[in-house]
Order: C-alpha cells, then structure tokens, then sequence
C-alpha cells in the first residue's frame, strides 16, 4: 500500500502530460486521446465536457490505467508518481487508495450477487488490513455518510433493491471509502431525473468540501458544470480545444465548438433565445480524422488554414487557452468570436 501524500490547496495534485489513447483495429488506430496535457491543483473541481467520442471517459480510463487493449503513452504524475507504464501492483493500490471513480452505469458496476456491503468492504479490505467485520462496519459509515437511511441495515440489500439515485450514492461510498486524494465522476448523473441529479450533485459537493478531494467531473451536461466545476476542459475528436475558468469560459467562449456547445442550452444569464443553435454535422470518425482542425468540417469559422494545420493549444490570456487559427483576431461586435466565414455553426451568435 503506497503512502498517501496530501497535496496542500496550492500544489498541483496531478500532472498530464501528452497522454495519448490509441485502440488498434482492423480499420486503423483509433486516436481516443491525443497529445492531452493538464494540470490538477489540490481541491480543485476540473469538468471535462464534450460530444459522445470526443475523449472524455477514454481520458478517465486512462488516468487510472484500466486500458488493456489500448496503446497509452505520456506522463500522468499523482503527487508525483508516474502512473503511465507502471507495474500493475503499483495501478492497484493507487486505485481506490488514492483515486476514487465513479462509473457511468451503477448498475452494471456493482455485482448483482453481492450485497451492496460486501461489495464496498471487498474494495476496503483491499487497501485496508482489517476483519470483514471491521470493513462491514466501514461500508455503514460510508452508506451513511452518503445518506442512505437505516445504512446498518441496508448493507445487507443487493444493488436491485436500491432506486438508480441510490445506487449512484453507492458507487460513490465505494469510491471515497478509502478517503482518496482524487475523485474522477464519469457521468455521475446519467439517467437520473433533475431531483435527484441535484441531490448527487450536492452530495459530491459536501463530500469534497468535508474530505478535501480534488474531483475530475466528466459530463456533456453544461449546467453541471456551472454548478460544480472550477475549471473547464473541452474535448473534440480526442483533443483539448479550450480550456478555462468556469467564468471565463461562460462568460466569453473562444473557440467556435465551445460557443456550440453554450448555443444549444439554454442559459438563465442571458436573455432567451427565440431557438437554440444546433451544431451542425456530425463529430468525425476517430479512425479517420479530417485534415488540420478536427472541427472544421463543421465550424462557421473556418479558414484555408484550417483545413490543412492542426493549432496547437496556445493561451488566449491568463489561464485561458484555446486551440483554434483565429483566437488572436478582433472579436465581432457583441460577442467573444471573429466574424464568419460560412453558414453554420455560431453564425447567427
């Protein structure tokens, strides 16, 4: 069992550099991630928001080294311990020990022939040298601090008995049972209605605020992000397109796929829109990307230069990047985007 290293607020928790994802097939290599680099500071929220297939549980994923079939390469440093290429032994006791992660489906990650107790001791015991009645009575605490009433005695029920809100804060007593310094979320909400999204949403909140986690929120829903993050990270086709402050990136989006995406929601800061803007297209095939910007096929935007250079993620200003040829020209009058150069996506913001 590694030692745990608190980070204090200011430090950087995790560090990544250049994480690449590739799934070889038949048809070609699958680029998942590409060239991702990010910083991590201690206590700190980071959503990562973005289409189906732009990267974003691949990402996860590959934080915590379950890839198996995939070609992963980078840097993904914990408190400065190299995670990428490191012996199995070493990826087990980080996970669960010091990074939590909350699964997409509960219901499909819990074993339905276990009680939800002895799934949640099994992963305590695992990190843990104690009794199974010790990690018993760990999986009650865990169950009540999430929440669930009568938790001594509902470690005993098996995952169908619980409602999918439920089941979500199961997932979530698993995940912080051995008090990690990290907490990755991949669509904690999915499938839930609003009611009780906001009762997972404030959970995780309280849970942070109390055990002093950083969390990696991953979702496509931008009011989540609003609520919960502190920083933003926008992925298109398995790359970073912007990235920013919460308020920074609301407040004047650089990068024409992340004025789409804030296009097609609608935002109780601005007045209504008469119809929401709908992002033109198709995302592309991972196997066989467009030339230069990913996006361009799809962007009002677009320049030459676009279809024939990928840009490098540059910053805009302090702690605002954006990958996109055109950041640095005048903005047109109204709004944080140049002017058009097509029909399409963003034209009309």
């Amino acid at each position: 069992m590694l030692p745990s290293t608190q980070a204090k607020p200011e430090e950087r928790l995790l560090e990544v550099r250049g994480l690449t994802v590739r799934f070889p097939t038949r048809q070609g290599a699958v680029h998942a991630v590409e060239d991702l680099t990010f910083n991590l500071s201690a206590r700190r929220t980071l959503a990562v928001v973005g289409e189906s297939g732009s990267g974003k549980s691949a990402t996860a994923l590959a934080l915590v080294g379950l890839h198996r079939t995939a070609q992963v390469s980078g840097e993904v440093r914990l408190a400065g311990l190299q995670l990428v290429g490191a012996p199995d032994k070493v990826l087990r006791s980080v996970r669960g020990e010091r990074i939590g992660m909350i699964f997409q489906d509960p219901l499909s990650a819990l074993h339905p022939h276990y009680t939800v107790g002895a799934q949640i001791a099994e992963a305590y015991r695992a990190h843990r040298n104690c009794s199974k009645r010790d990690a018993l009575r760990r999986a009650a605490e865990m169950l009540d601090l999430v929440r669930i009433p009568g938790a001594a005695r509902r470690i005993r029920d098996y995952p169908h008995q619980f409602s999918g809100g439920m089941r979500q804060r199961i997932m979530i007593a698993m995940a912080l049972a051995c008090d990690p310094e990290l907490l990755i979320a991949d669509e904690p909400t999915t499938a839930l209605d609003v009611t009780t999204q906001a009762e997972v949403l404030e959970l995780m909140r309280d849970l942070q605020h109390e055990l002093g986690m950083s969390i990696i929120l991953i979702t496509h829903n931008l009011g989540i992000v609003g609520e919960m993050a502190d920083d933003v990270m926008v992925m298109y086709a398995g790359r970073v397109v912007e990235r920013a402050t919460v308020a920074d990136l609301f407040g004047a989006p650089n990068h024409p796929y992340t004025a789409g995406l804030l296009g097609s929601v609608v935002r109780l800061d601005q007045p209504r829109p008469e119809t929401l803007v709908a992002i033109g297209g198709q995302p592309p095939s991972l196997v066989d990307l467009p030339g230069g910007c990913a996006f361009h096929p799809r962007c009002a935007y677009r320049i030459a230069l676009c279809t024939n250079e990928c840009p490098s993620l540059r910053p805009l200003t302090s702690g605002h990047d954006v990958s996109c040829h055109r950041a640095a020209e005048p903005r047109r009058a109204g709004t944080s985007l140049p002017e058009p150069t097509q029909t399409g996506v963003g034209a009309s913001s």
